[in-house]
């Protein structure tokens, strides 16, 4: 690719390097779901599901079009409902609740496509959990418009746990090297759940989440403050869950995982909780300041599109260190913009002066946006390209010849407790008895047998 030899002739940049690409060798896929939901009802579903796919579609190409069912939703919400507060016909509604289900299926069946066609590889965990994490942006835009919240605190909130959460599973699989869903989880229970309240929008309105809970349940009422409302009882359960079925566990699956390799816990929690705690606030502090136009001039889709596109590409690092044994990557360069637009915002706070008109925010804010989707392309361009290079496969195609020596076989496993043991021992193996490194990449440091250049000559996109 271009890119690829440009940077290297020019600037002396490989990426990924050739030592992450030899480690995709020793990726296995491991993934836990305790819910019943998706064992006894969605399991089903999706095995029936996958039927209606024909076998010459790429896995990652369903997963594109169920994300392109999110984002014709949004489009939906900046063309009809774009102040997220009024509301919008009816139709809308139901086609936030279709989309989201697609995407949901899409989302599931493409390990299955993968499976049945003998294309699984860690480019599909990528490009999934890729995926995935644009779609937090989404999904919270529609939340936020189906539920009438408008440019709000509210809204903030719901787009900030949201991608809180997902950071936090993703950081968890990194450490224990599971993807582990819980008999509660955000993929099952909270995608139905969203998908009932979008239908219920379609039947009622927007407007009937703003009333206050003695008119609509008296007997539930008085186990809330006085004039609470369904908005307000969606909008906190979600932080509740959040704490209770996703920070918590995961913050103590990293600790145990850390303490049975005797690494330093301490470190892995200032890896991963340091830069999402600061992108939380500065995201905060930066839409709540009273000067910001973000809430007053109804910008608040723009902004969580902008900050949504970040969070991918932080998301999307931390997914590719996984699946390549890396170190937890350094996530300063993403957070860096939020923080200093955070404080410009709030100058006038500072030291007295006001730095940035209205104006000049939402230009920065546009310059951000533009910003950040280049920079995400251009970063999903490299991988995704170095990936297909080095497996010998293609991204959204499947090749019709046989697969080189590179291919993975990769598969679900749902003994994942067994394969992370497994994994444990293989490093004390390779590593001639030393522990893994303190950041949880186990046996990334070992060096691997290569090729003479160890790609495969094979282009990503032709």
């Amino acid at each position: 690719m271009w890119l690829q030899r440009y940077l290297k002739n020019n600037y002396d940049i490989e990426f990924p390097t050739q030592e992450q690409l030899e480690n995709l060798r020793y990726y296995k896929y491991a993934a836990v779901d305790k819910s019943y939901v998706t064992k006894y009802i969605l399991s089903h579903y999706w095995n029936w599901a996958i039927t209606l796919f024909p076998m010459w579609i790429a896995p990652n190409l369903i997963t594109l079009i169920g994300l392109g069912f999110m984002v014709s939703n949004v489009l939906l919400v900046v063309y009809y409902v774009p102040d997220l507060g009024t509301d919008a016909p009816n139709w809308i509604y139901f086609s936030f609740a279709a989309g989201l289900w697609l995407y949901s299926t899409f989302d599931n069946v493409d390990g299955k496509q993968a499976r049945r066609t003998g294309t699984s590889s860690p480019l599909g965990e990528l490009f999934d959990h890729g995926c995935d994490a644009l779609n937090t942006a989404f999904v919270s835009i529609l939340q936020c418009a189906a539920l009438g919240l408008g440019h709000t605190q509210s809204s903030l909130i719901i787009f900030i746990v949201t991608v809180f959460g997902f950071y936090m599973s993703t950081a968890e699989e990194y450490y224990t090297k599971v993807l582990y869903l819980g008999v509660v989880n955000g993929p099952t229970e909270g995608i139905l759940l969203t998908c009932f309240a979008f239908i219920w929008s379609g039947f009622n309105g927007a407007a009937s989440w703003h009333v206050p809970l003695s008119n609509g349940v008296p007997l539930v009422a008085p186990l809330f403050p006085n004039g609470t409302t369904a908005a307000d009882v969606f909008v906190w359960g979600l932080v509740l869950s959040f704490i209770f079925t996703l920070l918590i566990p995961c913050l103590h699956s990293i600790y145990t995982v850390c303490r049975d390799k005797k690494q330093d816990w301490i470190e892995a929690y200032a890896n991963v909780l340091f830069p999402i705690v600061v992108f939380a606030l500065a995201e905060f502090c930066w839409v709540m300041s009273p000067t910001s136009t973000i809430l007053k001039g109804e910008h608040l889709c723009l902004f969580a599109l902008t900050v949504g596109m970040l969070f991918g590409l932080m998301a999307s690092n931390i997914i590719l260190a996984h699946l390549t044994r890396s170190p937890y990557p350094n996530l300063g360069f993403i957070v860096a913009p939020i923080v200093v637009m955070a404080i410009l915002v709030n100058s006038d706070l500072l030291i007295s002066i006001r730095l940035l008109s209205s104006d000049v925010e939402l230009g920065l804010l546009w310059a951000m946006f533009i910003f950040g989707f280049i920079s995400y392309g251009i970063w999903a361009t490299l991988v995704i390209d170095g990936f297909c290079r080095f497996l010998g496969i293609r991204c959204l195609v499947i090749r019709r010849q046989k697969q080189p020596e590179h291919r993975i076989d990769v598969e679900a496993d749902p003994e994942a407790d067994a394969l992370l043991e497994a994994e444990e021992a293989a490093v004390v193996d390779v590593a001639g008895g030393s522990s893994s490194t303190s950041n949880g990449a186990a046996g990334a440091s070992t060096r691997r047998p290569t090729d003479d250049d160890g790609r495969n000559s094979y282009s990503t996109f032709h």
